[in-house]
């Protein structure tokens, strides 16, 4: 080989090598930009989720904002400010039997499934009128939505008549379905619209039900969880006539058998 062609070969050699480098380098700074650009997008979209996210922390919960509400939709078959007053029973009844509870509260379960269908009776037969007051503390201390979204529920029950918001009352109360003090099955729609089947005046009513799922008595419910709170009582069951509290012979503590009830409430009807 001529000392021509050497020099001609290693001159191309260099080229190419040149030239490879080159378009190695030019990759090399494509990777690069590409990394630092996604670097870049996903700084921006991490900032982005954290602000969403921030303003998100920020907004009111559903319940928060019917607590809020200057709007209230109150159920039919009530009375006062925000229909926060419902009171059940004959006109001619001279004393009105105050009734304080909490949806998940298990000792008013125990009240209702023991006392409650006389309760209903002494109404129905005008011994007194019944004054109901809705609690949602429960939800607090235990964490959950199911005081409240009961008492909505029973709002709605309330607006299709009073005896449809005593039973559904007596069925959510009932041994078969009033939950574990913890288990908060009455923050789901689905569970208080199955109890609601049990009730006639309930059962495939396309008004309550669509009450029920479009949260319409929310507002209504934390009206009344603050005329609760407002009374001075301080838990459930609560009954009282006249101002006085009810208990049981030689306690603080609420009546919970009939026995024990017709004991307190015979000298509140007399006095």
């Amino acid at each position: 080989m001529s000392a021509r062609n050497n020099q001609a070969n290693k001159a191309a050699a260099r080229e190419r090598l040149r030239a490879e480098r080159e378009a190695q380098a030019k990759k090399e700074r494509a990777r690069r930009q590409l990394i630092v650009g996604v670097s870049a997008v996903a700084v921006l979209a991490v900032a982005g989720g954290v602000g969403y996210a921030v303003v998100q922390a920020n907004q009111p919960s559903a319940w928060e904002a019917a607590a809020e509400a200057t709007s209230v939709t109150a159920p039919k078959n009530t009375e006062g400010t925000n229909g926060t007053t419902v009171v059940i029973g004959k006109d001619s009844a001279k004393k009105t039997l105050e009734l304080y509870e909490d949806s998940r509260c298990p000792v008013c379960a125990t009240f209702e499934q023991a006392v409650g269908s006389t309760v209903e009776k002494d109404v129905e037969a005008g011994k007194y009128k019944i004054k109901y007051v809705g609690a949602t503390f429960i939800d607090t201390f235990d964490q959950g939505e199911g005081s409240k979204n009961a008492l909505s529920a029973l709002g709605a029950a309330l607006d299709v008549s009073p005896e449809a918001f005593l039973d559904y009352k007596a069925a959510l109360y009932s041994a078969k379905w009033h939950p574990e003090e913890k288990d908060d099955k009455f923050a789901k729609d689905s569970y208080l619209l199955e109890v609601a089947d049990t009730v006639p005046a309930l059962k495939g009513n396309a008004a309550f039900k669509k009450h029920v799922e479009d949260g319409t008595f929310d507002a209504w419910a934390m009206k009344m969880s603050e005329a609760f709170d407002k009374s001075g009582v301080t838990g459930t069951p609560t009954l009282r006539m006249d101002g006085k509290t009810l208990t049981a012979s030689g306690s603080d503590n609420p009546p919970l058998t009939v026995e024990e009830f017709n004991a307190a409430l015979t000298p509140a009807l007399g006095g």
